[in-house]
C-alpha cells in the first residue's frame, strides 16, 4: 500500500474513532461539522481541492491528544498547523494551504466585516481571543495578498455556516464513504 493510500486509511480511522465528538458550544459533532463544510464547499461549486479542504480543515483537533475543549481551558492547540502540516504531506496546497489559513482568515473576517463577528459560535469567540484577535489593518493587508487567501476566506465562511444542529447528514459510515471517495480523487 502506497503513503497516500495510508492516509486516506488514516483519515478514515480518526473521523471513525473521534469523530461523535463534540466541542463546547458546538451542536455538532466534528464529523457533522466536516460533512456540513464539504457539502456547503460542494454547493458552492468549489474545486473537489477546496471541498476536501473543508471537510478536513478542522483534522488538526482530532489528531490532538488534548482531551475536551482545548479554548474551554485557555488553550490554543493550533489546530490549523497541525492539520495544515499533516494535509500537506499527502494532498497539494490546494487543500493544505486553506486549512492552515482558515484561523487567519477568521481574524481578517473579523477585522474587515463587523458583522462577521456575530456568526460566530460560542467557541469560535473563545478561540479568536486565544488566536490573536481580529487582525490590525497591517495584518489585513498582508494576508489578503497571500495565495488562498480567498479559498481560506471560503473555507472559513463554510466553517462557521457548517454548525447547524438542525441538519441531518447521512449515517456515519456513509459520509466517511463520501470524504474518502473526495480524498481519493484529490490524490
Amino acid at each position: 500500500i502506497d503513503e497516500m493510500k495510508l492516509s486516506v486509511l488514516a483519515i478514515s480511522e480518526l473521523f471513525q474513532e473521534k469523530g461523535d465528538l463534540h466541542y463546547d458550544g458546538e451542536g455538532v459533532s466534528q464529523l457533522t461539522h466536516a460533512w456540513q463544510c464539504g457539502q456547503l464547499a460542494k454547493e458552492d461549486g468549489a474545486s473537489p481541492q477546496l471541498q476536501l479542504a473543508a471537510w478536513l480543515h478542522d483534522i488538526g483537533h482530532l489528531l490532538s491528544k488534548k482531551e475536551g475543549t482545548p479554548t474551554s481551558y485557555g488553550y490554543d492547540d493550533h489546530h490549523e498547523n497541525v492539520g495544515g502540516s499533516y494535509l500537506a504531506r499527502y494532498f497539494s496546497e490546494k487543500v493544505s494551504r486553506p486549512v492552515f489559513m482558515h484561523v487567519l482568515a477568521k481574524r481578517y473576517l473579523v477585522s474587515t466585516y463587523p458583522e462577521y463577528h456575530k456568526s460566530l459560535s460560542p467557541d469560535s469567540i473563545r478561540s479568536l481571543a486565544l488566536q490573536g484577535g481580529p487582525m490590525t489593518e497591517q495584518e489585513c493587508s498582508e494576508f489578503i495578498a497571500l495565495p488562498f487567501a480567498e479559498d481560506a476566506i471560503s473555507l472559513r465562511r463554510w466553517d462557521e455556516s457548517g454548525k447547524n444542529a438542525d441538519i441531518k447528514m447521512p449515517a456515519k459510515q456513509a459520509a466517511i464513504a463520501e470524504l474518502l471517495q473526495l480524498a481519493e480523487e484529490c490524490r
